[in-house]
């Protein structure tokens, strides 16, 4: 399972931007429906951090605290592609964010994208 990040860039507290998450490989493209896929991000100085996750079968959705009702999880299943969609951005926010993936039995995510960074000016 391979995964490519992007779409991050800056932007403006307050700002919105969505970033992308796009999944490829046999063990993928098969089994699309056993994968969870996550948003994690790590801001400079800080250690990483969950941030949202999308059930692939179902689309079953959570989100850390920090992020709830100003993010929105979701997929593209003909795509095999993740969306962050971000809003009402802050400072805060700011940080390389990371897409992953793990089957659905799996503890620990076991495939990382390589991280796209989100900077939000003040």
């Amino acid at each position: 399972v391979q995964l490519q990040a992007s779409g991050g860039g800056l932007v403006e507290a307050g700002g919105s931007l969505r970033v992308s998450c796009a999944a490829s490989g046999r063990a993928f493209s098969a089994y699309s429906t056993s994968y969870i896929m996550g948003w994690f991000r790590q801001a400079p100085g800080k250690e990483r951090e969950f941030v949202s996750r999308i059930v692939w079968s179902g689309g079953s959705t959570f989100y850390a605290d920090s992020v709830k009702g100003r993010f929105t999880i979701s997929r593209d299943n003909a795509k095999n592609t993740v969306y962050l969609q971000m809003n009402s951005l802050k400072p805060e926010d700011t940080a390389v964010y990371y897409c992953a993936a793990k089957r659905t039995w799996s503890g620990e995510y076991e495939y990382w994208g390589q991280g796209t960074l989100v900077t939000v000016s003040s």
